[in-house]
Formats: structure tokens, sequence, C-alpha cells
């Protein structure tokens, strides 16, 4: 056990130089001011509103039109410039949107149409509504594949195709409902939940599920299994030799090769990315005119069959607000409406990153719910930002969101005109063109690097990725979400604490068992707490300090190098404390009381402080005995262990040009206590009452 009954800390005395500063307790606010700072530092770290101080009423008309409208504050600036690079992306995109779209909807069990609508209207509330000028919005494969797997389960395509489509309006509606509430109440971070390791692995999973799913158009089969685990893919596939098509097998083979050419051509040769954005279209092209010339839709090559001409219907009455199936409808819109966020607002950051500009995360979650919204009730399913589309826009040099309006206008001119060109298309072009597409959703690089960076984060992602191949989309995503929940709840449950040292002729102190340099201090023990603490980890560290206290006992009675006397708490990490953690600091307190140690706090924050005070646990700890920096507990312990032991204090080292040197001088009651007269150590009382005066001294070096 340690004895440091002499562990006294400085106080100021007029005239003298303190060489620890004592650490204030902030002063009181009124409840309704710190809740509105909090709620502000909560909701609005980008503050929003401040562009409105000071503004007339008209001025903040205008501006708040131009957050929701984004396009009312560049459209000003448009020149024809930017036009002719929007002209061209947008044409290059469309020619990616349309067969995407068609494939996407056949994919989501819909009529092909539906992919042509849902790349008219949303991409032109987006241009108006965005932040983003390299998002180029339309369907995506996993959205799609979500929506056949989960409305499917309840209603199915083939049998009550009505219901099915009403449905999907619904799930749309919801969808879009949802990610414009996330928006408007600035709840944005709940889409940060999905780590980046988790969204890795889970499209990756989705990809090779929608690739499985392909197998069905490549092989010409009629019947396929609704499930999408790997196992029942592969039982439905094999189960069913007996009707391969060889036609379609060779068709659906050769696209595909000449789909990944292109794409392995423009990644080499990036000046030609527009050879890769216009493979799709030309399969299209090629693949009907095949069909048309050798009418092997008569030898068991199936087509799209006739699309219907015309402008996206309007669907409001399709809505099923009263269906049984409408907790179905709002499930599905709320989970497909959380990965279409999580994926648009990562594809839209990216190359906002790339070309220095910002997008506000909000305001684009009220862009796509106001987009998924207004496409619900004008025959349109749920659409967000795809990479590949996007990533098109961006190589062919779009400048603004102009690109996703010339994109409209392309598609809106196939509605009214073209649709009859797609009646030959065959179903085996469209699996593998999104084919080709998921292959890209499969980042191999990403897995590696995460493999050699951080392994918790690689077994999380493959977590996700096997959760989804081998279970089921949701299921997948279920998991994916539950171990990105689990790990946050493991970093606040069981935060870290290190011993620190100090790193020889400084007054730095680090982890010990990451600098080799840094050394133990003889008789304290210095630990940091690298998290706010309250109560879901108060328990874990008491017990944790604790146990550090009883490891460094046996080591020092192990080495027979002296007794512990004083532990230091660092508490520059912790940003925040609740009662429970006010209750684990007083056990602590009382566990180093019984041991004979003394325990002092070293940079704690300001709410830590206000904390303290009001509850009291400061006058138990000692005002005096919390510090400013650990180098100035340090110094004081120091202090006082040589004082005890008899030996005058060494002096202080501090890095610079000059020695600043703390020469300590006590009063002469210090060594006439009553408690201590035969060892000359001052008694907590008495020094308290009668200061530690201190006496600066410089010396150049």
């Amino acid at each position: 056990m340690g004895h440091a009954d002499g562990l006294v800390f400085p106080t100021k005395a007029d005239g003298d130089f303190e060489c620890g500063h004592r650490v204030p307790v902030p002063p009181a606010r009124p409840f309704l001011d710190t809740l509105r700072v909090n709620m502000k530092e909560t909701f609005f770290p980008d503050d929003p509103l401040r562009q409105f101080e000071g503004q007339p009423p008209a001025r903040r008309l205008l501006l708040a039109l131009q957050y929701v409208m984004p396009i009312l504050e560049w459209a000003p600036r448009y020149t024809f410039t930017f036009f002719k690079a929007d002209l061209v992306s947008g044409i290059t995109i469309a020619s990616l949107a349309i067969p995407q779209g068609i494939s996407y909807a056949k994919l989501a069990n819909l009529d092909p149409i539906l992919g042509l609508y849902s790349s008219f209207v949303p991409p032109l509330v987006y241009a108006m509504m965005g932040s983003s000028r390299d998002l180029a919005v339309g369907t995506v494969a996993v959205a799609s594949l979500l929506i056949a797997s989960m409305l499917g389960k309840e209603v199915s395509p083939m049998q009550n195709p009505k219901l099915y489509l009403h449905m999907a309006f619904t799930t749309t509606f919801f969808a879009g409902v949802f990610q414009a509430a996330l928006g408007f109440l600035r709840l944005g971070f709940i889409v940060d939940f999905l780590s980046h390791a988790t969204i890795v692995g889970f499209m990756a999973g989705a990809a090779t599920v929608v690739c499985l799913q392909q197998l069905k158009g490549i092989l010409g089969l009629q019947h396929f299994t609704t499930a999408t685990d790997l196992v029942s893919v592969m039982e439905s596939v094999f189960s069913q030799t007996h009707q391969w098509r060889w036609e379609s097998v060779v068709l659906g083979a050769g696209f595909l090769f000449f789909l990944l050419l292109t794409r392995f051509f423009s990644k080499r040769r990036p000046k030609f990315f527009w050879i890769a954005a216009a493979a799709p279209l030309t399969s299209v092209i090629l693949g009907s005119l095949l069909v048309y010339l050798t009418h092997a839709e008569n030898h068991g090559v199936q087509v799209i069959g006739p699309l219907k001409k015309g402008l996206n219907p309007p669907s409001s009455s399709d809505l099923t607000f009263s269906s049984p199936y409408m907790m179905t409808c709002l499930k599905t819109g709320v989970v497909t409406g959380i990965i279409a966020l999580a994926e648009g607002i990562a594809v839209g950051r990216s190359f906002a990153m790339f070309k220095n500009y910002h997008i506000d995360g909000n305001k684009e979650m009220i862009a796509f719910g106001m987009m998924n919204i207004a496409g619900s009730v004008t025959s349109c399913y749920l659409t967000t930002g795809p990479f590949s589309r996007s990533a098109v826009n961006y190589n062919a040099g779009c400048k603004t969101a102009v690109s996703n309006i010339v994109m409209a206008t392309a598609v809106m001119i196939t509605l009214l005109f073209l649709t009859p060109l797609f009646h030959y298309t065959p179903l085996v072009v469209l699996s593998s063109i999104i084919i080709s597409a998921m292959l890209g959703l499969i980042d191999y690089e990403a897995a590696l690097h995460l493999w050699s960076v951080d392994k918790v984060d690689f077994c999380v992602c493959m977590g996700a990725y096997l959760g989804v191949v081998f279970g089921s989309v949701e299921i997948g995503l279920v998991l994916a979400v539950a171990i990105s929940m689990l790990r946050v709840l493991l970093f606040v449950a069981r935060p870290r604490t290190t011993a620190l040292g100090n790193i020889p002729n400084t007054k730095i102190y680090r982890r010990m068992d990451h600098y080799s340099a840094a050394r133990a201090i003889p008789g304290v023990l210095i630990l940091r707490i690298d998290a706010p603490i309250f109560f879901a980890n108060a328990n874990y560290l008491r017990e944790r300090i604790t146990r550090w206290i009883d490891d460094e006992e046996d080591r020092l009675r192990l080495r027979e190098d002296g007794s512990l006397q004083y532990v230091i708490l660092d508490m520059g990490a912790v940003g925040s404390i609740d009662t429970s953690g006010i209750s684990m600091l007083e056990e602590v307190k009382k566990t180093t009381d019984r041991r004979g140690l003394k325990l002092a706090l070293a940079n704690p924050g300001g709410e830590v402080m206000k904390k303290l005070d009001k509850s009291k646990v400061m006058e138990s700890i000692g005002q005096e005995r919390i510090f400013l920096t650990v180098g100035d507990a340090v110094g004081a312990c120091n202090f006082f262990t040589r004082a005890s032991s008899g030996h005058p204090p060494p002096p202080v080292n501090t890095a610079g040009s000059v020695t600043t040197t703390c020469e300590y001088v006590p009063l002469p009651l210090l060594y006439r206590s009553s408690t201590d007269v035969a060892t000359g150590v001052p008694s907590l009382p008495e020094a308290l009452s009668a200061g530690v005066r201190f006496r600066r001294t410089t010396s150049a070096v």
C-alpha cells in the first residue's frame, strides 16, 4: 500500500508565482440557454440560420427559397459555356439511363416503361432542389432488388401485378416522406450509422445477389426462385438444366464481354469514357436489331415486348394507404429510403470532394425526399444518385445540375416517339447490362484496404456481405446495421484507458505502449480516459482503473521499486459526464483513500467541472487536486514526494531556450505541524491553510 498523507497541492499566495493554474468552474448559465446551445450544436452544426441574421424580410425570403431550391442561387450566373458542357453530359448519361432504367425496372419486377418514367420526373425535381453538380439521378439496382424482395414476399407480381404496382408507388411515397423528414428535422446523422465498411460489404453482397438473379435471363429460364440467397439460386439454376437455352447463353455472354471490354478500355483511356457510357445503349440497339432480323424471339430468346408511348400518367390514386399491406409498404419505404440516401449522399460527396465544393447532406435529403414524393404520384418508383451514372456525368465534364434536365429531356423524347423501338430488345441484353454495372459495385480494393488498415472493419464488411449472399438482402441489411451499432456501443461502453509516461526533458506525457521513450513517474500512476463518462461505461471504467492500480502496485512490489502514492486521471478526452460517471469518480476516490493513495484530476473540461461542482464531488476530491495539465499534477506530486522524504524538489525543465525553475518555498509552519513534527511532512489541513508559495527564476540555456 502507498502512503501519501503528505500530498498537498499548491495554492496561490499574493505576490508569488503559481506553478500550476487553477481550473475554474464555468459560470452558471440558465437552463434554457444551455438547452438551446446544445440543440444547436446537435442539429445545426453548420449553422444554416447564420445567413439570415441582420437581413431584411425580403432578403430572408429569397435566402429561404434559395436554401430549399439551390437552382435559384446559381441560375442567374449560368452561362452558355456551362450549357455546352451540360448538354454533352446530359446526352451521354441519357444513353446510359435509358437501358439501365429498363433493366432495373425488370429487376424490381415492374413494367420496363416505369424505368423510363423514373428517369424523367425525379431528375427534373433534383435539378431544382439538389446541391450536387455531378449527381445523375435515376433508378438503382440495390433499391430495385430490395423492392422486389420485400414486396414480393407479400404479393406476387405475376399473379397480382396491379396490387404489386400500387404497393411499389406507395413504398416510393413513404421513402420520400421519410427522406424529406430526415432533412427538415436535421436528422441526417442517422444515415452515418451505416459505416463505410458496412456499405462496402452490403453493396458488394447486393451486387452479387443481383448478378445471380440475372442467370434467369442469361440462361433463358422461364421459371426462377423468388429467394435471393446463394443456395436457393444455385438449386433453381441446376435443377432446370434441361431448360437452358444456348441461344440466350451465347447472346448474353457476347454482350457481357462487349460491355466489360468497353469498360476496361475506358478505364485505361479516360479520354474515351464515352465509349463505356454508350456501350449499354449500343448493346440494346444491336440486340434489338439482331432479334428483329433473325426472329430470335421464336427460338427461345425472350424480348421486352410492346411499350406504350407517352409521358408519365398520374398515379396519386394508386397509392394504397388503406390497404392491409400498408405496413409492408412503410417498412420497405424506410429501408429502401435509408439505402438510397446512403448511396446518393456518399456518391455526391465523393465527386464534390474532387471538384472542391461542399454539398449539404440535409439539403440532399430534402431533395431526394421531394423527388421521390413527386415520383410516386407520376408513375415512378424509388430513385437516387447511382454511382455509375454519376461517374459518367462527372467524366463528361458536367458543370451544373442542368445535365439532369438534359437527360430528362432526352428520356421525354424517347417516351414520346421512340418506345416502339424497344419492342425487340432481348431480356438477355438487359441482364448483361445489369451484370456489367453490378461488377463495378464489388469493390475489391476497398475490402483489401480495410483488411490492411483495420481488421475489425474488414470483419464488419464481410459480415454484411455474407449476410446478404447467404441470407437475404433484408437479413444482410439488418446484420450490417446491427454490426455497426454494436461497434458504436463497444466504443462508448468500453472506452480505452491508457497509462501515460513522461517524454524525457519535456513536460509532455504520452502513452507508454506507443512511445518507447516515455518513462513512468516513480510513485505516480497517470491514466488517460479516452471517452465521455456516462451510465454505459461508468462501471467498466471503475473496474478498469482499479485493475490498473492493482497491476501497478504488483509491478512495484515485484521490482522493489518503492510504492504507489498518487493516481492522476487525465480527463482531457472526457467531453461530458453524467450522474453515473460522477458516482464512479466518488467510488474511485474511496478506493484510493482505502489504499492510502491520493487521487488527482488533470485537464477536465468545462462541462465536467460544472457537474463536479454541482454534485459536491469537487469538495470530496478537493479543488486543489484538480490541475490544468498533467505536467502540473506531476510537478505537485513530485514536490510533495520529495518534501516528505526530506529532499529538496528538483527544478522543472521546460522545452525551449529558457529553463524555468519553480523554487518551492514552504512557510515555516509547513514543517512544524503538530501531526508531523518528527518527519517534517506537512498535514493536509495545515498546508491548505498555510499555502505553498513559489518564486520563479529563469536562466538562458
